[in-house]
């Protein structure tokens, strides 16, 4: 069973997809989100979560005082699991999109993102999502991506500043802070 940790909506049940996800434990998020709130990023922020699954980071998020939330998957199974997450729970500010992470689109801009892509995600795939998200991120943004603690850490592109990174069992979170090099664009 997942669940919301804390927040507002601490302890709603979520659904999800029978197969190809993973979601991220209670454990790391509670962890994770400890982290995210003593930075301040939580409150207030609009979040995106791309490879969303069931939700459980998004709606994290929401619970704990996020403006709006974005939960973009490509499944469909996954898609269905979301809306009904949202519908449930009558969350409000939650857009559910169906689209490829390197290829979604939308109209609104970000100030936090979790990437929780699939573990053998390859790393060009990985530099190819983030290279479409800046699109979309505010200066200064929070990107937040979870991999396997074996997957070896990711070239990340120049947009992006590693801040941090914690291991939790076998789960590696690394912290990016996004911000779009003055008088260049990335492909």
């Amino acid at each position: 069973m997942t669940r919301i940790v804390a927040g507002a909506f601490g302890g709603r049940r979520l659904d999800v997809p029978a197969a190809g996800t993973r979601p991220t434990s209670e454990r790391v998020r509670e962890a994770l989100f400890s982290r995210l709130e003593s930075w301040d990023e939580v409150d207030g922020a609009r979040v995106l979560d791309l490879f969303a699954g069931s939700g459980a980071l998004g709606l994290e998020a929401l619970s704990r005082g996020s403006a709006s939330v974005t939960l973009v998957d490509n499944s469909a199974a996954a898609v269905k699991a979301l809306r009904s997450n949202v519908n449930k729970n009558g969350f409000s500010n939650v857009q559910v999109v169906r689209a490829d992470a390197a290829k979604f689109e939308t109209v609104h801009s970000f100030t936090l993102a979790f990437l929780d892509p699939p573990y053998n995600i390859d790393a060009g795939q990985l530099r190819n999502v983030l290279a479409h998200l800046q699109r979309f991120l505010e200066d200064d943004a929070l990107v937040v991506v979870e991999l396997s603690a074996r997957t070896p850490e990711p070239q990340w592109p120049v947009a992006y500043r590693r801040e941090s990174s914690r291991k939790w069992g076998e789960t590696m979170v690394w912290f990016l802070t996004f911000s779009m090099p003055t008088g260049s664009v990335e492909a």
